[in-house]
């Protein structure tokens, strides 16, 4: 694996590890809603995640991780529609695609 795209790798772990200790063991919507600080913090690790995944795809199209377009996707959403973030859709995410993402990330880094 070229070090460039280890170097990605290491951002996405080190941007998800960020969201987990910043949600700690309160992984509530409602804790979420109510934080926009949380709420900010967030957001930006995810556009860390995208644009991560869109450099490690511009070096190899064919990285193991699943929709890595739809998280690039993600990355521009929130960047340049910051005004039609959904908090409903972004905790969906975070409860159904990063621990997936986080698995993909530890076993590309394992190799």
């Amino acid at each position: 694996m070229q070090d460039n795209i280890r170097k990605y790798l290491f951002d996405i772990e080190e941007a998800i590890n960020s969201i987990d200790s910043y949600l700690m063991d309160r992984r509530e919507f409602s804790y979420y809603q109510q934080n926009k600080q949380l709420r900010r913090a967030i957001e930006r690790e995810l556009e860390i995640i995208g644009e991560a995944v869109n450099k490690m795809l511009q070096i190899d199209p064919g990285i193991k991780i699943d929709d890595a377009r739809k998280v690039v996707d993600l990355r521009n959403w929130v960047i340049h529609g910051y005004d039609k973030v959904d908090d409903v859709i972004v905790w969906g995410i975070l409860v159904n695609h990063l621990p997936k993402l986080k698995e993909q990330v530890s076993d590309l880094l394992k190799d």
